[in-house]
């Protein structure tokens, strides 16, 4: 069946060049983005409940800019002044310069990882006698706790936002040929707000190990799977997969 209609479970790109509108004018099918999922902030009345208080950190392991953003928003909300003295251990170049926004870069002590949570502990144990803050969702990695506990750091874990079904009612008696995925959290959201979902004739996109596995645990069907080695990101295994059906179809 050709592909005329796509649904990204996911914001819609802020910058003009994404692939997605690409892929939208080159095939010609029409690309909507709705974030299936969203954070919501834990107040901090919350987080002194998980018996955090920030004085006793002298460093911060942010693994995301969400991360970034709570943190901040927490320390304004408990009147806490972030000493310059603070440490921040960043998973990502990513993470690291979006610090920019709340602190001046060059005037602070800003650790940075390569991409993974592995790939920084070299720095977390340089430094280990740290007392460390995980300003985290509630739904955490089990490897982040993993390795920190392995490496014999001092540290406290706090759910500083958490991760929300969005409502997506309006959506009912709406179809689209493909339904673009990119967590488990995606598809549980799918089945919250539509318990009854049938596949049927709709094609079934995901991105990752952990986000197939669930679509087949709810015994769903994939049919375009990303990264592969020909298809490194989802917009390529999208249009591979749409030049095949709509080939010689008008």
């Amino acid at each position: 069946m050709k592909v005329k209609t796509i649904l990204v479970s996911q914001p819609e790109p802020k910058i003009e060049n994404s692939p997605y509108f690409d892929l939208q004018e080159k095939q010609r099918v029409k690309i909507d983005f709705r974030p299936f999922i969203h954070v919501e902030g834990v107040p901090a009345k919350e987080i002194r409940q998980q018996k955090v208080d920030l004085n006793n950190y002298t460093a911060i392991i942010l693994t995301s800019r969400n991360a970034v953003d709570h943190f901040f928003r927490v320390a304004e909300e408990m009147r806490f002044k972030v000493p310059d003295t603070m440490k921040y251990f960043c998973q990502s170049e990513a993470v690291a310069y979006y610090l920019q926004k709340y602190v001046v870069y060059r005037k602070r002590k800003i650790y940075v990882g390569k991409r993974t949570f592995p790939e920084l502990t070299p720095l977390i144990k340089k430094y280990k006698d740290e007392k460390f803050l995980l300003p985290n969702t509630d739904k955490v990695k089990p490897l982040v706790p993993e390795t920190l506990n392995a490496l014999g750091v001092n540290w406290k874990q706090a759910t500083f936002y958490k991760t929300v079904v969005s409502d997506l009612s309006d959506l009912a008696n709406v179809y689209y040929d493909v339904l673009v995925f990119f967590s488990p959290s995606g598809i549980e959201s799918l089945f919250q707000n539509f318990p009854d979902f049938k596949q049927n004739d709709t094609r079934i996109a995901v991105f990752g190990n952990t986000t197939i596995q669930a679509v087949e645990e709810k015994g769903l069907r994939v049919d375009i799977a990303a990264p592969t080695p020909e298809t490194p990101s989802m917009t390529m295994a999208l249009e591979k997969y749409i030049e095949k059906v709509n080939k010689g179809k008008k």
